[in-house]
This record gives C-alpha cells, sequence and structure tokens, in this order.
C-alpha cells in the first residue's frame, strides 16, 4: 500500500481529490493550493523526462557493452520479458519490455559455447503462481531453434533476491569463476547488490535501456510514456532502499563486486 502511494498516478489523484474535498467543505484556499501542486506535477510530468531523470544513474552505473573476459564459465538471465499469463491465454509466446534480456541471452551463448546457461524467473504474483516466466522463455528458445537441454530453468524465484538465491542453489558457483549477469540497465545495481552479497561475483550485462542519455534535458510533450518511466523510476529507486535496510544488497548503491 505504502509502494502505491508513491506512484505519480495515485499521488496525483489523490491531491486532486483532496482538492475537491477541500472546495466541497469550503476550504478554498487549501482547496487551491492542492489544485495548484497537482497542475503544476502534471505539467511538468508532461513536459519533462523526469523518469528518465531517475533511471539515467541506474543504467549509467555500469558500462554498456564491456569488454568480456576470453573464458566464460557460466551466463545468468534475470526473466522480465514474458508475460506468463497471457502466454497461456493465447498459447503461444507473449512478451513486453525487456526482450532484449532474452536477445542478448541466446547471443552470449553462442559467443560463449561452452559456458553454463541458466535463466531465472518464476512468477511474481501473489494469486497466480501457475503462471511461470521461465516455462514462456523456454518455449520461445525452443522455436528459435535453440537446444533448450543446454539452459538451466529456474521457475521457482518470485523476486531478484529470490532469482540470486535459487539459481546459486542449483548450478553451485565456485570461486574464481567468471559469469555474465544480462538485465535491464535500470535494474541491474540492484541485481549486482545481490550477487555481490551472497558471494557470487558478476560481470554487468546491461540491455534494455529506457534513457535517451544524449537529451536528458528535452522538451516534449510525452504525458503517457513519461508517467510510465516515472513511475519505472520511483519503484526501482524504492527497491533499492527496500533491498539496502533488509541487507538483502551490499550498498544503497551497489557497485561491483570486490
Amino acid at each position: 500500500l505504502t509502494l502505491y502511494l508513491f506512484l505519480p498516478v495515485i499521488f496525483l489523484l489523490i491531491l486532486f481529490i483532496l482538492s475537491l474535498v477541500f472546495l466541497y467543505i469550503g476550504k478554498q484556499k487549501l482547496a487551491k493550493l492542492l489544485l495548484f501542486c497537482a497542475s503544476s506535477l502534471l505539467i511538468t510530468i508532461a513536459f519533462f523526462p523526469v523518469g528518465e531523470w531517475l533511471l539515467y544513474p541506474l543504467e549509467s552505473r555500469f558500462q554498456t557493452n564491456q569488454h568480456l573476459p576470453e573464458k566464460v564459465d557460466g551466463i545468468i538471465v534475470l526473466s522480465g520479458a514474458e508475460d506468463a499469463e497471457l502466454s497461456h491465454i493465447w498459447n503461444q509466446v507473449e512478451l513486453g519490455a525487456a526482450a532484449e534480456r532474452d536477445l542478448a541471452f541466446l547471443a552470449l551463448a553462442k559467443q560463449y559455447p561452452n559456458a553454463k546457461l541458466i535463466f531465472t524467473g518464476g512468477s511474481g504474483s501473489i494469486t497466480k503462481q501457475e503462471y511461470k516466466g521461465a516455462d514462456v522463455a523456454k518455449q520461445l528458445f525452443e522455436q528459435l531453434n535453440f537446444d533448450t537441454t543446454k539452459i538451466i530453468f529456474e521457475r521457482k524465484s518470485r523476486n531478484t533476491y529470490e532469482n540470486v538465491i535459487y539459481s546459486k542453489d542449483l548450478v553451485k558457483p565456485v570461486k574464481n569463476e567468471n559469469w555474465i549477469l544480462i538485465t535491464t540497465g535500470w535494474h541491474m545495481p540492484r541485481a549486482v547488490g545481490i550477487f555481490c552479497k551472497t558471494e557470487w561475483p558478476v560481470f554487468p550485462y546491461p540491455v534494455d535501456h529506457q534513457t535517451n542519455k544524449d537529451n536528458l534535458f528535452r522538451i516534449d510533450f510525452d504525458l503517457a510514456n513519461n508517467l510510465d518511466t516515472l513511475k519505472t523510476g520511483i519503484k526501482e529507486w524504492l527497491g533499492l532502499f527496500a533491498y539496502y535496510l533488509s541487507e538483502k544488497t551490499t550498498s544503497f548503491f551497489p557497485e561491483k563486486c570486490k
């Protein structure tokens, strides 16, 4: 519930509702103040990429297309692109955002044919645990004629922390192995922090970037997209804070493992 209060659409809606309530009970000055604040926020979000301002520090935390080691022992990709419920309903692979994770995974798997491969992702839903992201990914890879017998599919995890814990239990990485981690750019800091906390060093390979780093201070009316990226940015920073407080990451803003 606390998280939803921080979401921009919910927050703006609360401000507008409160302004109407105060207007109805005769508190016109307070109503006008809240209405002014809500309108100002809405206009700012509509014309400026404020969500990208939150996402860019996350996406730029680790180098994109960095030099990878010649010897790679394993490649792990975190789920996120797969819409497991829609895939079940329509009986075909349904992907949303972050499909770059799966594409990068396949590309690196071909580049390092001797590496262990693991796809990790079950369901983050509280009530619909029967739909698993790993099942959709397996179906996708089979349709692309990739030998899925080479991939370990972890399908119990419900969040990023469990992605790491359950995957480590499956592959049992040892010291001095080189593992590549693939996930969305803004999600990479929190993911790396968990890997470091569990003493599983990885080479970050961020994909699926959401920010225009060369034009972050533009004026461009795009309310729907700006609201969406702002929601993503707020949720991820709150996630970083929550994981740090619960001691699931090495720091509030993780960097590479020491």
